[in-house]
């Protein structure tokens, strides 16, 4: 009798695992923040409304990256200020290529306007991703061998 052959519990790439996971946390927490925008703006204006929701939910989507999308042990201020910066980031990204679409057609269209908004949105989630993936939740490991004391070279010998 021969032993059953070992598959492996995912089919898919890591990368794309994390990725899949990254936009469905992302997804969801914007799909909340759009409900708690509109049951809060009538209690509030909708400047102090959208600044709420938007610290909330990048708090929120911080976390629910670092433990599903990353799998990561970082916590902590240090990783929601990182995490915030790159929000930032892709604000300014998408409010550029707005920018720029008004600059190039002074009145362009719903839908140009919603494509170009769509399209640097999407480039900006996918650079987030990368930013968070090998900046914010990098694995730590190299980086604590250091402080301990251990180099590769030790380690292999």
């Amino acid at each position: 009798m021969t032993a059953p052959a070992h598959r492996p519990t995912s089919t898919a790439h890591p990368l794309v695992a994390a990725f899949v996971r990254f936009v469905v946390c992302g997804g969801g927490v914007g799909l909340a923040s759009s409900a708690a925008l509109v049951l809060l703006s009538g209690r509030m204006s909708m400047v102090v409304a959208n600044a709420l929701i938007s610290v909330v939910s990048t708090v929120l989507a911080t976390e629910l990256h670092s433990r599903i999308s990353f799998r990561s042990e970082r916590r902590g201020w240090s990783v929601h200020l990182q995490s915030g910066l790159t929000v930032a980031v892709s604000y300014a990204f998408t409010t550029g290529a707005l920018l720029l679409l008004h600059s190039l057609q002074s009145a362009p269209s719903a839908v140009v306007e919603q494509s170009v908004y769509l399209s640097a949105s999407a480039l900006a989630g996918v650079g987030r991703f990368a930013l968070l993936r090998v900046v914010v939740f990098a694995e730590r490991a190299a980086k604590n061998d250091a402080v301990l004391g251990k180099s590769s070279v030790a380690m292999t010998a």
